[in-house]
């Protein structure tokens, strides 16, 4: 018998999933399979990590389900890409998908010709976020604005002076953070090795005085 994982999902306390249930249950009912349900309640579509949603993809990962049924896709997520990742996902463990609302069943061709638009979909969602930061950045360098970090305006010297202190030391000597100081470190690996050896006390052991044996 094909076991099946219901999901459902409502945003508030007050609102009750027993809509959403009823017609999954049906559905189960009518093509003979064995359910399990999944409920989040008062948990917003928009938020990727939920308790029961992340229970049914373990169970999913072990093996325990072979289908995965949602009244509609904002159920299971708002964000395509969480959407897409997760129905991804599914495929790969060879669980089937269906949402009720939407008529996808990724057992059928029309239902795997759905999730490939929906891929494609993603995919340009995602170039065009590339190309919208891509324009930032060229237009904020047009205009003569900095970017990345803020220079902490030290120079060698002052790194230096302070090689022989740990980075909590060193970092409130010179009024910066640790990793200011550690990524000044690692990029003069060779030279801070030699200045913790100058800092070191020499350290030399004192002769042993031997007690002469009388014979």
């Amino acid at each position: 018998m094909v076991k099946a994982g219901v999901y459902a999902r409502v945003s508030t306390l007050d609102q009750q999933p027993e809509n959403q249930l009823a017609e999954l249950r049906r559905y189960v009912a009518a093509r003979g399979w064995e359910a399990t349900e999944y409920v989040d309640h008062g948990i917003s579509g928009s938020r990727e990590s939920r308790p029961a949603l992340d229970q049914m993809m373990r169970d999913a990962r072990r093996r325990r389900l072979d289908a995965v049924i949602v009244w509609r896709l904002d159920r299971l997520g708002r964000s395509l890409r969480h959407l897409i990742v997760t129905l991804e996902e599914l495929d790969r463990l060879g669980v089937t998908f269906v949402s009720l609302g939407e008529g996808i069943d990724l057992s059928t061709p029309s239902g795997r010709l759905q999730m490939a638009v929906l891929g494609a979909i993603s995919q340009f969602e995602r170039e065009r976020v590339v190309e919208r930061v891509k324009a930032g950045l060229a237009r904020a360098k047009a205009q003569g604005k900095r970017l990345g970090r803020k220079p902490c305006g030290l120079t060698d010297a002052q790194f230096e002076a302070v090689a022989g202190l740990s980075l909590r030391e060193a970092g409130k000597r010179l009024g910066v953070s640790r990793s200011v100081i550690h990524r000044w470190r690692l990029s003069h690996r060779p030279r801070c090795r030699v200045l913790n050896l100058l800092s070191e006390p020499a350290c030399f052991s004192a002769p042993v005085e031997r007690t002469p044996v009388s014979s």
